[in-house]
Formats: structure tokens, sequence, C-alpha cells
């Protein structure tokens, strides 16, 4: 089967690697170099890198909904194109030109989560379950008809990264599965009723609320693992890891040091703050920053 592949980051490797160990990859589509870091660099994707060590014909188009992309593609004869985490609607054009449609790899279980965090937003929102789906994709943003589905739970304690790294695993083999099955596999039509929303994350979506209870601001850090933020003395803290803890007598936003322990008041309970970041430094636990450091906050 010849497969046009799209995807970009870290979590789009795995389907990709599948692909090529059960298919002929004819394209992989990944979005273009982006600058990264204090030297704003140009940094290929993920994807890209993989490909490329693979020996697979690479294209970035920025905009993919030109007619010459369109063309491009065409010229490829695909049976299949495969979207993991690409990060770009498909035109209906492009939709139409393999013989056996697109299918998406999503990291929810539709139609709960569409859109383009999911795997963020579930934890955010403290579920208990999660999964992948594989669906036939349509021009709308995640409306396709279901293929298959897999569930994975969602620990307390349980980071973003741990999750991805399993969902991603998990979607490769759902995808291999849905590609052998394909001449079998009944297409389910989505609920609407039942959807919700997984929006783009913006620098905001980390602020983080100390009114809100231990639970939801423990939900947050875990869920965006190093995009949670704080203001203390009027600088901008990362809050990496926290826990949550026995209730101690702190009003909102109050921080209070026991020994090497930070712990923060909220709306509802007591979290301790275990890993940090302080503006232009470097991640560390909270017992190594606090060794240099002292606090007397009230937020």
């Amino acid at each position: 089967m010849r497969v046009i592949f799209m995807g970009t980051p870290e979590f789009a490797v795995p389907s990709l690697r599948a692909l090529i160990e059960s298919t002929k990859v004819v394209c992989v589509v990944t979005q273009p170099d982006k600058p990264k870091g204090r030297g704003h660099k140009l940094q290929p994707p993920p994807v890209k890198i993989f490909a490329e060590e693979n020996n697979l014909h690479v294209i970035q188009p920025p905009k993919l909904k030109s007619p010459e992309v369109t063309a491009q593609l065409a010229e490829l004869n695909a049976d299949l194109i495969v979207v993991t985490a690409y990060g770009k609607i498909l035109s209906q054009e492009i939709l139409d030109l393999p013989k056996f449609g697109c299918i998406n790899v999503h990291a929810s279980l539709l139609p709960k989560y569409r859109g383009a965090a999911p795997i963020e937003w579930s934890i955010i929102n403290g579920e208990k379950l999660t999964g992948i789906t594989t669906m036939k994709m349509n021009a709308g943003l995640d409306t396709g008809d279901i293929l298959l589905t897999s569930q994975v739970e969602i620990g307390d304690e349980m980071i973003l990264p741990e999750l991805q790294e399993i969902l991603s695993v998990k979607g490769a083999k759902l995808l291999i599965e849905t590609i052998n099955r394909l001449d079998e596999i009944q297409p389910v039509k989505q609920d609407d009723s039942l959807s919700t929303y997984a929006p783009m994350l913006t620098k905001e979506t980390g602020r983080m609320d100390w009114k809100k209870s231990a639970r939801e601001i423990h939900n947050l850090v875990r869920g965006l693992y190093g995009g949670a933020f704080t203001e203390i003395y009027e600088q901008k803290f990362k809050i990496w890891r926290t826990k949550i803890v026995e209730p101690l007598k702190l009003s909102a936003g109050e921080i209070k040091i026991v020994g090497k322990k930070f712990f923060a008041g909220t709306g509802d309970g007591t979290l301790e703050i275990l890993e940090l970041q302080a503006p232009n430094s470097k991640k560390m636990d909270a017992s190594s920053y606090l060794i240099g450091h002292k606090f007397d906050f009230r937020g």
C-alpha cells in the first residue's frame, strides 16, 4: 500500500515508524522548521528528523491548501493518507486524493476532546480515562466516522510526557490494526451531542489561579508539565511538579516554607511545590532551590 504520512511532533514518530515497517511510505508531509531557543535557530520537527534518517521524501509546505501542493501529492498516486498530529486542516481536494481516503490517529476517545490539544486537556480536566481513536477523515474538525478505539487510564499523578508516550505507542499499534482491517471495519458516526473541544493552548492557559482547588491546580501542572506558571515578587516562576498534601492553614496563594519543603495554599487544600523554574534559570527541585532563596509571599 502506498501511503502519504502527515505529522509533526514526537508523538507522531511511532506511527510513521510502524508505517515504514508495514507499508510503502511515498512521502512525509510535516510543518516547516521553526526557530527555537535563545538563538532562535531553525529546528526541524521530530517527524522530519526521523523521516530523513530513514531516507524518506519530505516536504514542508507553508500552505497545505495551495493548488501546487495538492498537485504534488496527486502525482504520488497514494492509496492512503495517514495523519497523526500534523497540525493543519486538510482541504477536501486532498481528502479526495487517495483510493482508501484519509485516516487520522487522534489522541482521545472521540467525540470527546476534538481539537488541537486533547492529551493536555484530558489531564487538566481531571479525566480518568482517555485513549486513541482512528477516524475516517472528513472536512470537519475531528468529526469523521470512527474506525477503531483503544482506551487508556489516566493515573492521578500521571504527567503529560508519560501519557503522551503511552498514547503515541498505542496509536501506532491501532493504526496498523486499522489498516489491516480496513475491509471489515464498519465506520461509526460520531454523536455530536457528546462532543467536547480541546482548543489550542496559549501561554495564558498555564496561569495558576490559587483560588481554585488544590486538585484543579495540580491537574493544570500535570497537564502542561512546564507550562503552568505563577508570579512571585513580580517574577514569573514555572511550576513543573506539585503534590496534594494534608491541608495547612494557608489562604489562597500564601506560601509557607517548612524545612526544605515549599507549600502553597489554594482555594481548597494545600499543594507542595516539588519542582520549579525561576526566571532565567533551569528547572530544579524545590529543596535545592530553597537552599539559596527565601520567600515571604502572600498573593
